[in-house]
């Protein structure tokens, strides 16, 4: 039987199914979902993962929206929150153990294959989604301009369906302690080296950055999103944040100063079918070959390729 304030359980779930585009092309995505079990009062944020910048994000948006905390965070046993150790249990990792610290949370979690008990969220996630799809016909139109305008269509959503849970609102309010704390940033922190071909490696993934950094250790902050480097304490890009292992995002503009140095590397380049932005310039460099040597073909297009990145494409 759940107690008023004593507990927030908090968990993900795939939102692609509503189909929902930004400016007019498919958004994959996922809801960090925070609900008070008493209650049934809930937030939720968009994200892009289980990561645990994800859960810091929606569980810190959902009590800094209450202004209060309750005496438990229940999650299910997801690597963002818990890990394997030698006896085979799961135990907290230090990172959530932090946050949960910080927040003046006793974090616990459900038993291993027992997601029934996790079941106030479980079932608020179909309930929800529903709810959204409601609003969606209403709407008339599943497309948005932006992340931003889904995320505040997403809050009214939300802020209409609390308005339902008044009275059990205020005894969860009454029973919970005040958050007397500043929010954590939302995001993590690495410093990597750039690689004599201008790429840095985060997160298993592969990212060009501007060949002025080459040799340098630029600091990499890890949002769920995106990436932002820094070196010598400057903002140096932004960088949209590739899901999953071994992907990579490599731009010419980047690359191409490093690769017309050495033409020869052109032909066994990992990522070259990255230095075609265009159909374009794939015909220019098949026609390239029609016509001469293998090298000199490489030669001539890394050229084309230089003059694209210092004029204009």
């Amino acid at each position: 039987r759940h107690q008023p304030g004593k507990a927030a359980q908090t968990d993900f779930t795939w939102a692609t199914e509503l189909g929902v585009t930004i400016g007019g092309e498919p958004f994959e995505h996922m809801l960090c979902h925070v609900v008070l079990p008493y209650s049934n009062w809930e937030w939720a944020s968009i994200c892009q993962s289980e990561s645990l910048v994800a859960l810091r994000t929606g569980v810190q948006d959902a009590l800094f929206r209450l202004g209060r905390r309750p005496e438990y965070h229940q999650t299910d046993n997801s690597s963002a929150a818990t890990h394997r150790v030698s006896t085979g249990r799961r135990a907290f990792n230090d990172d959530y153990a932090a946050l949960m610290r910080h927040l003046g949370m006793k974090p616990r979690t459900i038993a291993v294959g027992k997601k029934e008990q996790n079941g106030d969220v479980e079932s608020s996630h179909r309930a929800l989604k529903r709810r959204m799809k409601q609003y969606l016909l209403v709407r008339g139109s599943n497309d948005f301009d932006s992340v931003d305008e889904y995320r505040s269509w997403l809050h009214g959503v939300l802020e209409k369906a609390n308005t339902h849970r008044g009275e059990r609102v205020k005894e969860e309010l009454a029973a919970m302690k005040p958050l007397l704390v500043d929010r954590l940033p939302a995001y993590s922190e690495v410093r990597v080296r750039v690689t004599k071909w201008s790429t840095i490696r985060v997160k298993h993934n592969t990212y060009s950055v501007p060949s002025r950094l080459i040799d340098e250790q630029v600091k990499v902050r890890i949002y769920d999103e995106r990436l932002e480097v820094f070196h010598g304490g400057a903002h140096q890009e932004t960088l949209p944040r590739l899901q999953g292992r071994h992907h990579h995002r490599i731009r010419y503009r980047d690359v191409i100063w490093s690769l017309v140095r050495k033409p020869r590397a052109f032909d066994g380049y990992r990522y070259r079918d990255d230095l075609f932005p265009s159909v374009v310039f794939r015909q220019s460099y098949d026609a390239l070959q029609q016509r001469l040597s293998p090298r000199a073909a490489d030669l001539e297009y890394l050229r084309v390729l230089h003059l694209a990145a210092s004029t204009m494409e």
